[in-house]
This record gives structure tokens, C-alpha cells and sequence, in this order.
């Protein structure tokens, strides 16, 4: 039996046994499951850093679990690595930056302090540790800002091509809003999404009556539309719409619940006003970010390989 299968066994026991009480399972989790250029990753280290996923993932079976711990292995792995990255490169994160991404999560959930602080102990996490991972997250994003940064590059000639080829959907689309609408799986999805369209009922109207998203009782307004955060499914979506129009149905997928939802976005400036095409000029920034995705991923890529084949990797798994 190989050492992820066994861990994977460990960790089942651990979840019907209270892993924290067995003395023969306390053994198995101060065991190594890899060191990293001298700084070593406990069992216990792994498994912590599993169980977010594992939960998502509602595993139970020894394959699926080795899949996860393998791949959250290999990035506590890449994380030390990018950590040491930032001491060379001496980048550092001001405490105000951990604040400010620790307030931007309470807003985004409608939390009081209390009660963030409670919903972080049920996960099982302290605030004290949540600034630490959030910290380790920001510095990973500078380091990697620096280093895939540097190796990305968009030439003035795909800045033309794309421009040429968008022009007529390239928007002034600065200080615009998302809502969001996730239907009841009851409410009659077809039929709304056609009085949407036909202005027979507001967003907000929908929104109100049918959404089971928790923004429904501000008309589905999830704030000021942070491009640059999008995924890439969500932002193609919405750089193909018109500002003041709703998209067409699509399925939101919960993982967590294994359950599927019909939705549909809305895409507007609060108070309204013109829509206004970009002159080249103005949209060359937003091009730029749309363009460097992509290459960005290829970027990390070859830097994340980089960085592991410099390091001193032992893996015990």
C-alpha cells in the first residue's frame, strides 16, 4: 500500500474517530510528507491544508483523496517557494493591506465582526490565522506580479488586432456594476428571462421576487464589477454585453451542495447615463489586461517549474 493511500485511510479514521485523540494516529500525522529546501511539511501540516478541499469535495474514496492531497502538497510546496522568493526580492505586506482584504471579505459577506469571527471558527480558523493566510496570499500575488509580470508581454500589434476586431463591443466600462440574479429552482426561469428582455419587469423586480442570492434585497447589486478578479468564464461574459442589458440564461454549479442553478447578469452604471465606446487609446489598458491572462497562466507556469527545479524537493508521500 503506497504512503498517500495509507494517509488517506489515516484521514477517513480521523474523521470518524476524532483523528486529535488517537495516540496512533498522532504518530502517523508528526510524520514528513515532504521538505522543502530544509523546511519540512508534516502529515498534520497536509492535512490541514486538505481538509477545506476535502470537504468541498465530500471524498470518502482513497483515490479522490489522493488526488487532492497530491495537489495540495504540490502547492504547499510552490508556496514556500514563492515565501522565500519574496525575502530575496524583499517584498513585504503592510499590515493596512491585510486589513483592507479582511474588510473587503466581511462587506462582500454582510458580516458584523462577531459574526465573521464566528463563521471563522467554524471552519475551524482563528482571525489570527486567517491574517497569516491572507498575508502569505498577498505576498504570493506581489511575488508573482514581479516575477510573471516582467515575463508578459503584449505587442502594439495584438493591441491593434484585438481593438480592430472588438471595437464595436469595446465599451467604457469603468465604475460599472454586476447584478446577479440565481433563480428559485421553482420560479419560472424561461418566462422572466423574456420579460427582462422586453423591460415588462426591472432586474431589481426579479431579483426581489425570485432570486435566492443573498443581494436580491438590493436589486442583485454585487457592487462595482472588479475586472481584473473575474474568472475567465464570467469576464467573457460580460466584456460581450452591452452595459444595460441582462445576458441570456446560464447554469451556476455548487459544488458543495452538487446542485445547479439557471442565473442571468445585468450589467449597468447606478444613476444610469450614456454608454460611450472606447476611443483605441482609452481601451489599450483593458486590452492589455485581457490579452495577459492567458500568457500570464503560461508565465506561471514556467516560473513555478523554474522554481521547483532550483529547489532541494524530498517527498515522502
Amino acid at each position: 500500500m503506497s504512503k498517500i493511500k495509507y494517509l488517506a485511510i489515516i484521514f477517513l479514521l480521523g474523521v470518524f474517530l476524532a483523528l486529535g485523540g488517537q495516540d496512533v494516529f498522532a504518530v502517523q500525522l508528526g510524520k514528513i510528507a515532504a521538505v522543502v529546501n530544509r523546511k519540512p511539511i508534516t502529515m498534520y501540516d497536509l492535512q490541514r491544508a486538505a481538509v477545506p478541499e476535502l470537504k468541498r469535495a465530500k471524498a470518502t474514496d482513497s483515490k479522490t483523496i489522493d488526488a487532492i492531497m497530491r495537489r495540495v502538497l504540490d502547492n504547499m510546496i510552490l508556496d514556500i517557494l514563492v515565501q522565500e522568493e519574496a525575502k530575496r526580492l524583499k517584498i513585504t505586506v503592510p499590515a493596512s493591506e491585510v486589513d483592507g482584504r479582511i474588510a473587503e471579505i466581511m462587506k462582500s459577506s454582510r458580516l458584523s465582526k462577531a459574526r465573521f469571527e464566528a463563521e471563522l471558527a467554524k471552519e475551524g480558523l482563528t482571525v489570527a490565522e486567517l491574517r497569516k493566510n491572507i498575508e502569505r496570499q498577498i505576498l504570493g500575488q506581489k511575488v508573482l506580479g514581479v516575477e510573471v509580470g516582467r515575463r508578459t508581454v503584449v505587442t502594439p500589434e495584438e493591441i491593434d488586432k484585438y481593438y480592430n476586431e472588438h471595437k464595436d463591443t469595446l465599451y467604457d466600462r469603468r465604475d460599472l456594476h454586476m447584478g446577479i440574479l440565481i433563480y428559485n429552482p421553482k420560479a419560472p426561469a424561461a418566462t422572466i428571462s423574456r420579460q427582462l428582455q422586453s423591460g415588462e419587469i426591472s432586474f431589481a423586480e426579479a431579483c426581489a421576487k425570485y432570486s435566492i442570492h443573498p443581494t436580491r434585497e438590493r436589486g442583485g447589486d454585487t457592487g462595482k464589477v472588479e475586472w481584473d478578479r473575474l474568472n475567465k468564464e464570467m469576464l467573457d461574459r460580460l466584456m460581450a454585453m452591452k452595459p444595460g442589458t441582462v445576458s441570456d440564461i446560464f447554469i451556476i454549479h455548487d459544488d458543495k451542495h452538487k446542485m445547479s442553478f439557471k442565473a442571468q447578469v445585468y450589467l449597468f452604471r447606478p444613476g444610469g447615463g450614456e454608454y460611450k465606446l472606447m476611443t483605441k487609446q482609452q481601451a489599450t489598458p483593458m486590452i492589455m489586461e485581457i490579452l495577459r491572462a492567458p500568457k500570464s497562466k503560461d508565465r506561471f507556469d514556467d516560473y513555478s517549474s523554474q522554481l521547483k527545479k532550483k529547489a532541494v524537493i524530498d517527498i515522502r508521500l
